[in-house]
């Protein structure tokens, strides 16, 4: 018989971290109380209108939406998109047992199954638990009676009395469902949530839910393969008995593995504490010799110290001497006032040797020691190092090299590593990061991931930032060295998605597309050089536009793409959808010279012309460099104004502030930035001529991580 207390925590929603209440069955087979779904979808929905998350957990404070699920509603909320053509919204759940996202399809909440089983095994748990206390009768008079039983259609507790008196013999109510009390109540036949007045009858194996007859003849379920019910229930129940009989059978196996993991707790304690005693001991070596280094570094000090204040006080007192009435001096001035020669030559002698060399010493004064210490800096960057390193015994593992060619930074971080070995050595990788701030720097926490490949996805970094990462290795309880650390910096912005716009303005004559719409191409074919016939000196030839095929009404937005080494011109900002016509219909005709702004002098008024009659925002790639605009302000070297392409591009729109920046996305440095007119909604567009191609920069997948992987 199974205990109802020792499967507690089955039986514990895991959004509000209580029993299950009327348990809904999510299409990823989690479970979760009824109002909890709702109360997460509320809060999804009030996190959209209010444009942020700050009251979306105020309404519902038994909820604990992640941090991650809440960071996604944030920057969808900001972004204000909106799609050139209507796309049928489905609502996305986050669930909070496997922290994806599932799609509740068009029905939402309706479409989805109560667990009646489940909630029969929690109200079981709950009797259990509250034994003691009596399920009372709905219908007596105060004081109510305890309840005998309950009626599972008329959903209520009777009392024996009011049980007789509400269901009275030879009535239809006399032929009712009863049971002992009970407070869970469930319906006899289960109805389709698709269909409300069918019940269901089938049982989808590829959905892996019940479903009815209209389900499989005209719904979702048309296609997929079905059986009956009664077919499903005898096959899981097959199948769920001989499992709980096989795990049932292995009773003493897994007593025993009980039995030796309770051991290897007590080993790990005993070992830890070894361990500990150990690093403790090795420690105090350390410290021991830097306290006798310490010692003895102090005691050249004091001796060097004492020496050098010795010398500077006699030569102080030699040239106190040299005062007058004082010392020498003084000894020299009662000498010359001896009269008798003899005597006085006898003495003079030597004094005049001694003022001499008092004389040469006032000429060239040099103290008679140093002051500075500098010879006694101790150099410790090299301990400093080998100290920072200072780990377990590594046994030849390999230290890992953090690849930032291969690794990148957009939507989420993909850091990939590869170790110098040819083979590699460790199991698991521990890859630590924290962001940088200067205020916070040293108190920084590390942020841990375990990792089992060599690359792996991060998500939720903050926008407009730097992080730091390093990785180690580990094989059993042996580690590596941490690799150094490498500095990668987020986008300005949340990254913004879009496809290259297939229909409005495209010339599919001129422009390439590939299937999936990231990628285009200009073709430089029979159209130019027909129309080169006719071209005269002066023309212009025509640029090929593209645009984006969402747009952004407001907030703070980036996106990056590629441009082809060999492309000759590349044009890339933003337009205005008001002005969207204009930029199609703009383009100068190759064959026909009547556009030419030419005056016949170079005074520049024609550049100045063409910029101020642009319906739109661009800068000028090609020839792998990058050129910024002339403006009044800028630069007036057109060297200056040329910088290398660099291998990935961005643009950070920021519809609140009227400014548009380019990039050098490898490194997140703004290289230009102007202002711009957001009064209508903004797409990002491209321009091409000549051979030339542009890729966008795609977002970063867990389908990455595996590619990294396997190369």
């Amino acid at each position: 018989k199974v205990t109802i207390k020792g499967i507690e925590r089955e039986l514990i929603c895991p959004a509000c971290k209580e029993l299950f209440t009327h348990p809904l069955i999510l299409p990823c087979q989690h479970n979760v109380c009824h109002k909890c779904v709702k109360e997460i979808l509320f809060a999804f929905e009030d996190s959209f209108a209010d444009g942020g998350s700050e009251s979306s957990n105020q309404s519902s404070p038994r909820i604990k939406i992640s941090s991650s699920s809440m960071d996604r509603i944030d920057r969808i909320s900001r972004s204000g998109r909106k799609r050139n053509s209507l796309t049928p919204r489905s609502t996305l759940f986050p669930c909070p047992g496997c922290q994806r996202d599932i799609d509740l399809g068009e029905r939402g909440i309706n479409g989805l199954f109560r667990n009646f089983t489940l909630e029969t095994i929690v109200e079981r748990y709950r009797q259990a638990a509250r034994a003691a206390i009596a399920i009372m009768c709905d219908f007596c008079k105060p004081p109510p009676q305890e309840s005998t039983k309950s009626c599972m259609d008329c959903s209520a507790s009777y009392c024996n009395e009011c049980f007789k008196i509400h269901h009275p013999w030879g009535t239809v109510k006399a032929q009712h469902e009863y049971v002992g009390p009970t407070t869970n109540f469930r319906p006899k036949i289960l109805m389709c949530p698709e269909h409300e007045m069918e019940r269901v009858n089938m049982y989808c194996e590829i959905c892996r839910r019940p479903v009815c007859h209209l389900c499989k003849l005209g719904g979702c379920h048309a296609n997929h393969r079905v059986t009956t019910m009664s077919t499903a229930y005898k096959t899981l129940k097959e199948k769920l008995s001989k499992d709980i009989e096989y795990l049932i059978s292995k009773d003493s196996q897994v007593k025993a593995h009980i039995t030796q993991l309770d051991l290897l707790l007590k080993q790990t304690e005993c070992n830890s504490e070894r361990a500990k005693e150990e690093a403790s001991q090795s420690f105090e070596k350390l410290s021991h010799v830097l306290e006798e280094k310490k010692s003895a570094a102090l005691r050249a000090i004091e001796a060097s110290k004492n020496l050098r204040l010795e010398k500077l006080k006699m030569q102080a007192e030699e040239y106190q001497g040299l005062l007058e009435n004082n010392g020498l001096v003084g000894y020299a001035q009662e000498v010359l006032k001896e009269t008798d020669p003899s005597c006085f030559v006898q003495t003079a002698k030597q004094l005049h040797v001694r003022i001499q060399k008092a004389t040469e010493s006032l000429k060239s004064f040099r103290p008679a020691a140093e002051t500075t210490f500098e010879d006694f800096v101790v150099d410790i960057a090299k301990q400093e190092e080998i100290l920072g390193h200072l780990s377990f015994l590594s046994n030849g593992l390999d230290i890992p090299e953090i690849n930032e060619e291969q690794s990148r930074m957009y939507d989420k971080a993909l850091i990939s590593w590869e170790c110098p070995g040819k083979t590699d050595s460790a199991d698991i990788y521990v890859l630590e990061y924290h962001k940088l701030d200067r205020e916070e720097e040293e108190s920084a926490t590390w942020q841990e991931i375990e990792v089992c490949s060599k690359s792996t996805v991060i998500s939720d970094l903050d926008d407009d930032s730097s992080y730091a990462f390093r990785v180690r290795g580990y094989k059993g309880s042996i580690c590596s060295l941490w690799s150094q650390q490498v500095i990668l910096h987020t986008p300005p912005a949340p990254v913004f998605r879009f496809l290259f716009d297939d229909k409005c303005g495209y010339n599919s004559e001129h422009l390439l597309l590939n299937a999936r719409r990231t990628s285009v191409e200009s073709r430089a074919g029979f159209p130019l050089l027909l129309g080169s016939e006719r071209m005269q000196l002066g023309c212009y030839t025509t640029l090929d536009y593209i645009i984006g095929d969402t747009g952004i009404a407001k907030g703070k937005h980036f996106w990056a793409f590629h441009v082809e080494a060999y492309s000759y011109l590349v044009k890339v900002g933003v337009v205005s959808g008001n002005k969207i016509q204009k930029l199609f219909h703009n383009t100068r005709d190759v064959t026909s010279p009547r556009y030419e702004q030419d005056s016949g002098h170079d005074s520049g008024s024609e550049d100045a012309f063409f910029d101020s009659t642009q319906p739109f925002t661009l800068v000028t790639l090609g020839m792998k460099k990058f050129f910024i605009p002339t403006t009044p302000d800028g630069p007036k070297d057109p060297a200056s104004r040329i910088l290398p392409l660099p291998s990935c591009l961005g643009v950070c729109l920021d519809c609140d502030k009227g400014k548009v920046g380019f990039y050098d996305a490898g490194c997140m440095k703004n290289l230009y930035e102007c202002e711009v007119d957001c009064s209508g909604i903004m797409y990002p567009a491209f321009a091409l001529m000549g051979s030339a191609a542009v890729h966008l920069e795609e977002a970063i997948t867990a389908e990455d991580e595996e590619y990294h992987d396997d190369i």
